[in-house]
């Protein structure tokens, strides 16, 4: 049986969550004090060792597209201006 703590990393992160994830790194910067543990009260149900992974990650995928190993979507303007994927 897995651990609770393994269980909830490996658990998909919501549109909400990610959401408050996003507004709390607005908030608490790289030079906060506690800043896990501060974000992963904006973020109800993960852990500062969840947050933090959930950003180490993002950076990773932020260096991924900005190197070119990770290409753009082929987006197009629909009639009603919104972008779909081709």
């Amino acid at each position: 049986m897995a651990s609770s703590s393994m269980s909830s990393r490996s658990r998909n992160w919501t549109a909400k969550e990610n959401k408050a994830f996003e507004q709390a790194l607005a908030v608490y910067d790289k030079d906060t004090p506690d800043r896990w543990d501060n974000v992963a009260k904006a973020v109800p149900g993960r852990t500062a060792l969840e947050v933090k992974r959930h950003y180490e990650i993002l950076v990773e995928d932020v260096k991924s597209i900005e190197s070119g190993r990770v290409p753009f979507p082929n987006y197009r303007t629909t009639r009603e201006g919104k972008h779909e994927e081709r």
